[in-house]
């Protein structure tokens, strides 16, 4: 069944859509998106277009995404639709002359985030985090963009030293580099530090929104986060299998309230901040 066709998601879409956020920044403005068919991807560009029909917003969005047929199917509601263009691109590798160009905001959402994708793609892992998000920044620093959103990770946190019971934003906790499973939250911690980077040599404006394990419709079906799987056993009537003692403390954020918090933080936050998105979103 096609997402768009659910009332209870149409009014998730809803919620976010009307929120009191200064949507007058995108007025009339595009906005690039890598990772378009993913779990936060999808539902934002949901928003964005249910803002442009009933808003009259005139925002243009660049969806990137290495699945044409993918996004044929996921985005099928709007074909024919001038607001949305699919972009077929591996965001490794760095864009052409016209590919995205002159986009106003940017928002790199690509990344590969569960379990199989670590062990099986571990290079792909890294090299979307930080190869993908050079070819953004480069894109926006040719481009005279207005801002461009890092997605990552409150992976960075590391693992908790024993000191605190809860993290926050200064929290800087063990990462064993030497693992495939470090990949990730590695990665992302390098791509925090590009972004500053390109703020301090090249101006860019920039803001970092550290996404927790986030849920909801938009779910792929690969994917293999213990979240994922549970809902889907709890679905079918199976049992829910655990793997540890489940004593972990985890920040879980619905896909609607994630993408409240991922607005929030690109159309409020200040540049060069990191905003834990669990926060913002609780915060709206």
């Amino acid at each position: 069944m096609e997402l768009l066709s659910i009332p209870e998601y149409i009014e998730d879409i809803k919620y976010v859509a009307e929120l009191s956020l200064p949507w007058g920044k995108l007025q009339g403005k595009s906005v690039l998106i890598t990772g378009a068919t993913g779990l936060i991807g999808s539902f934002l560009i949901d928003v964005l277009m249910y803002r442009n029909q009933y808003f009259s917003m005139d925002c243009r969005i660049i969806a990137i995404g290495r699945n044409a047929s993918r996004a044929a199917e996921r985005f099928r509601h709007y074909e024919g639709n001038k607001h949305l263009v699919f972009l077929a691109h591996d965001i490794k590798e760095p864009f052409q002359e016209k590919e995205g160009a002159g986009a106003d905001y940017l928002l790199h959402l690509a990344s590969n985030t569960h379990p199989v994708q670590y062990a099986t793609d571990p290079i792909g892992t890294i090299t979307t985090n930080i190869i993908g998000l050079l070819s953004i920044l480069e894109l926006a620093a040719t481009g005279n963009s207005t801002r461009v959103l890092f997605a990552s990770s409150n992976e960075i946190y590391g693992e908790n030293r024993g000191d605190q019971e809860f993290f926050d934003e200064d929290y800087c906790g063990y990462i064993n580099s030497n693992t495939l499973r470090a990949g990730y939250p590695e990665s992302k911690r390098c791509g925090e530090a590009l972004c500053q980077a390109y703020i301090a040599q090249k101006g860019l404006d920039i803001v970092i929104a550290r996404l927790t394990r986030s849920y909801g419709p938009t779910m792929l079906p690969s994917d293999t986060k213990a979240i994922n799987q549970f809902l889907k056993r709890g679905i079918a009537g199976e049992d829910i299998i655990l793997k540890s003692a489940g004593n972990q403390y985890y920040s879980y954020t619905y896909v609607a309230d994630a993408v409240a918090g991922l607005l929030t933080v690109l159309l409020h936050g200040e540049k060069g901040n990191a905003y834990n998105i669990a926060d913002e979103a609780s915060d709206i």
